[in-house]
């Protein structure tokens, strides 16, 4: 049922994707179980990718382009967009826009930044929402997610990547405790990246003085082509922000927001420590 209503709802991409494959798997005379074999997959899943029934994923078209590619890089190409095409509406015009970022600055108050999540709890945060998604659906959401970590590691340029997280987020649990402690030692681990800052804002902040994130969550990117924008999101609801005037009335308030965070050093020992002290 799920694999039928998969080929109505299939997008252009995949579309695409499967008639181009279908196209040089013939030209080249083999069988769905030939190429299947060729790529380590079933007949089956071959046909399913055919159909529309199950797009390609990621890995499926890396090896779709080392025997069907000629060259032509159209399966690599592919990538990106069905990539996109996993991501929720209202994530997809920005998820681009994030994987060419020169420099992205995050402020984060109710969970850990999805750049930085691990599989597990992106999946307890995803298939934990409401209303609830089919598993299928959460599977993909979570590969889409994880696929973003790509930017830590992206080079020419290398990505400047700055996340400011509330210390409420770092002591609320997701899936379970161990989720959590797993998720905050990878934070940790992030952290320690040449091209990567983490510092925590304090609970006790807004008792000490004033607090310049009391108005939620935002990013900042610096494009590719160096413009700058912002980015907002609530509610499955987003915004892009690019006049310049109140993209800087937000750079300006993120700016004071870093210096009422923990130095990134006292950050990482605070992650560490809160790591070791979950309950289990």
């Amino acid at each position: 049922m799920a694999r039928a209503a998969n080929k109505l709802a299939a997008s252009g991409t995949a579309r695409m994707v499967a008639a181009f494959a279908k196209a040089r798997r013939e030209q080249m005379g083999l069988t769905q179980e030939e190429l299947g074999a060729l790529i380590g997959y079933t007949a089956s899943a071959i046909s399913a990718m055919e159909t529309c029934a199950q797009p390609a994923s990621d890995k499926m078209l890396m090896e779709l382009e080392r025997v069907l590619g000629d060259g032509m890089n159209i399966f690599e190409m592919a990538r990106k967009f069905v990539l996109l095409d996993k991501y929720p509406p209202q994530f997809a015009d920005f998820a681009l826009m994030e994987a060419e970022a020169v420099t992205l600055s995050s402020y984060e108050t109710y969970v850990v930044a999805g750049l930085f999540q691990t599989a597990d709890y992106a999946r307890a945060l995803i298939g934990g929402s409401f209303p609830k998604l089919p598993d299928e659906q959460v599977e993909q959401l979570v590969d889409a997610r994880l696929a973003r970590r790509a930017l830590f590691d992206r080079s020419d340029p290398t990505a400047m990547i700055e996340l400011i997280l509330d210390e409420s987020a770092l002591r609320r649990p997701f899936g379970s405790w161990d989720t959590l402690r797993g998720q905050l030692h990878s934070l940790a681990e992030d952290s320690e990246r040449d091209n990567v800052s983490v510092q925590v804002m304090p609970m006790d902040r807004g008792a000490r003085a004033a607090h310049a994130g009391e108005r939620g969550n935002m990013v900042l990117v610096e494009t590719a082509e160096h413009h700058h924008v912002a980015y907002l999101e609530a509610h499955d609801e987003s915004m892009l922000v690019s006049d310049p005037a109140k993209v800087a009335r937000l750079a300006h308030r993120y700016a004071k927001i870093r210096t009422q965070a923990l130095s990134p050093d006292d950050s990482a020992s605070l992650i560490r420590k809160l790591a070791g002290e979950q309950r289990t």
